[in-house]
């Protein structure tokens, strides 16, 4: 059989949108008219796709195949016309960056306004997630290049290094160890031990995230592997419930560094100091991508430093 695109379009719609009724929304197409396509589309395989019998659509063995397939045929369709479109370099396009929560919130901004005042004809989308988001939004092929702290693991993808980031302990400006906190851009005075952080509570973040993997890291190897924690989701409700006091948490220096400089917050220099992580754009290895993913990647290898007020390399 000659497989119908449109209907495979609408069946991957039905499923991305979790239903017919929110699909045929989307698709601005009436609920019957959906559900007739995917059942077309159903007779001509032979086979159930979707299973219908409960509350909520649910993929059968041949529709989750299916679903590979299709997603794999529109991006490859995708491609197509990105490759047509490099005939016209950059005067018009769509660039769709993805970060990671600490770079897509503190790195990525200004560099993709960096990008656009360059080609100002491109449109530019941000994604941010945690590092198991964006790496499945790669591979899915919803984003076409991202930057991310720390090296991905997903085989499909291929990264180079760009830049480095490090995480510094920080805490409330009244905590009992601020008066060895380091002053945004000075040297430390003092350099706290690890046993001086026995009884803290560290605020860590959530399951996927890079930071979290080097947050336990750090304690581990300050021998604080049993130190109470607590689990707080994204670098902006850590900071703010720091500086209110509830803990003490690992974030990045560029995530803190506006607090740091204005009070907010302190830093404190332990030792060990926890190693750097690589700052890395990926890509799908398979992508053909586009003008504007090539032009983006080009800019990003010419960044030398983080855009910001401060370095805070004197922690080290």
């Amino acid at each position: 059989m000659q497989l119908n695109l449109h209907r495979l379009w609408i069946f991957m719609t039905v499923v991305e949108c979790g239903g017919f009724s929110a699909a045929a929304q989307k698709l601005y197409l009436s609920q019957p008219s959906v559900s007739h396509q995917v059942r077309q589309l159903e007779q001509g395989l032979r086979t159930t796709l979707i299973d219908r019998s409960g509350a909520r659509i649910r993929l059968t063995p041949e529709g989750e195949v299916m679903l590979e397939y299709a997603r794999r045929v529109f991006l490859l369709a995708d491609e197509a016309v990105a490759a047509i479109r490099q005939v016209s370099g950059l005067q018009t396009g769509t660039l769709v960056a993805g970060g990671t929560t600490t770079v897509g919130t503190y790195l990525l901004p200004p560099l993709l306004a960096a990008f656009r005042d360059r080609h100002p004809g491109i449109e530019i989308g941000i994604q941010v997630g945690n590092a198991q988001q964006v790496e499945r939004g790669l591979v899915d092929g919803d984003i076409g290049v991202a930057v991310l702290a720390g090296e991905p693991s997903a085989a499909q993808l291929v990264s180079e290094p760009i830049l480095e980031d490090r995480l510094v302990l920080i805490t409330h400006p009244g905590h009992r160890l601020s008066s060895r906190a380091v002053v945004a851009g000075s040297a430390p005075s003092h350099t706290a031990e690890p046993e001086e952080l026995a009884g803290e509570l560290f605020l860590i973040r959530e399951p996927g995230s890079s930071t979290r993997e080097l947050q336990e890291r750090a304690l581990e190897t300050w021998g604080l592997a049993a130190a109470g924690r607590t689990e707080i989701w994204g670098p902006e409700t850590i900071k703010q419930a720091v500086a209110a006091g509830l803990g003490v948490s690992l974030l990045s220096e560029h995530c803190v560094e506006q607090e740091l400089a204005d009070g907010r917050l302190a830093a404190v220099a332990v030792a060990p100091v926890p190693q750097p992580r690589p700052i890395v754009l990926a890509h799908r290895r398979d992508r053909l991508l586009g003008p504007a993913e090539k032009a983006f990647i080009d800019m990003l290898r010419q960044v030398r430093s983080w855009p910001g007020i401060n370095r805070l390399r004197s922690i080290s």
